[in-house]
């Protein structure tokens, strides 16, 4: 634990505005059928101060992202759905600027700002059953570009095209109006859409990602939930040779109404004092003693430990 900075790999000020204007417009053609047409136009300004004046600069670029729903139902209770639409990314500011690879000193190429998304989904929403809500969606996303950390630089990177495509469920019950009940759960499949020796799996790419919680509010004053949240095990490289662990972290809270407008609750975060990752990278480091080139190991940011909360509040 006895660390000592060495040296400075890179050092930026980073300034990014942007501006989002859109339209929207619903039309309903029949009682069961009515449709929602968007058009949005995005605006980016990027500007990098960088310890290395070669990097430094600024870029602009903008995009416009046309979407459409249709809606039909509700029958017994149940309306389907479906959403196809573009939409963007934006990549790190600071590639869009870059000239000079900040580890190696060699020429880097510059970075599209914004990269192209298209995405369809279907589904339905229902409340067939007393008291419950539930709804399931199939989707497909496109990227022109998928976004890698590179530990090394401590940046990110543009990488190659890719499809997603997965499953949601998410489910909420009301047994009493006081309280609430709900769970969620998604399953995706994420691959490189280009041929590359090295595979098709994306790093860091969830698989399955899942949620549920109880939420108690203005039972006599009092309030409070409990959730539990699960990230599943993901590939860390491309040929899925390296993967991470699976990460399960509880949080809680409760409080009371002390007055129309005062509230006194406590949180408690990482209920179970759980000893996990938030984040996992697979990439080459150095400790004392080890080889030049470094050892290829997994790379991880631990989960915060248990803290607790107190917090006093007043409305306006």
């Amino acid at each position: 634990m006895a660390r000592e900075r060495l040296s400075t790999t890179r050092e930026d000020r980073v300034t990014v505005e942007s501006v989002g204007p859109y339209f929207s417009n619903t039309i309903e053609w029949t009682r069961g059928l009515r449709t929602v047409a968007g058009l949005r136009a995005d605006f980016y300004r990027f500007d990098v101060e960088s310890n290395i004046a070669q990097n430094s600069g600024g870029r602009r670029d903008s995009v416009v992202s046309p979407k459409l729903s249709a809606i039909f139902g509700p029958w017994a209770k149940t309306e389907y759905f479906l959403n196809c639409g573009r939409g963007f990314h934006s990549n790190d500011a600071r590639g869009t600027t870059i000239t000079v690879d900040p580890k190696t000193g060699d020429p880097a190429e510059r970075v599209s700002p914004l990269v192209r998304t298209t995405g369809y989904e279907a589904g339905l929403r229902s409340q067939i059953v007393r008291n419950v809500t539930t709804s399931l969606a199939l989707w497909e996303l496109k990227q022109d570009s998928e976004l890698l950390f590179v530990g090394d630089a401590g940046t990110t990177e543009p990488s190659r095209p890719s499809k997603r495509t997965g499953i949601e469920w998410l489910g909420q019950w009301l047994p009493k109006p006081w309280i609430a009940l709900d769970l969620n759960a998604a399953f995706t499949r994420a691959r490189f859409t280009d041929f590359d020796r090295a595979g098709d799996r994306i790093p860091g790419a969830p698989e399955s990602v899942a949620s549920a919680g109880v939420t108690v509010e203005n039972l006599n004053g009092w309030f409070g939930s409990l959730r539990w949240r699960y990230f599943g095990p993901r590939p860390l490289v491309e040929d899925n040779s390296v993967r991470s662990q699976s990460t399960s972290l509880v949080n809680a809270g409760a409080g009371y109404a002390v007055a129309k407008q005062v509230r006194a609750y406590v949180d408690v975060f990482n209920l179970f004092d759980r000893k996990a990752s938030d984040i996992d990278y697979f990439y080459a480091s150095r400790l004392q003693r080890e080889p030049a080139g470094g050892v290829d190991d997994v790379h991880f940011h631990p989960v915060e430990p248990r803290a607790l909360r107190a917090t006093l509040a007043r409305t306006y």
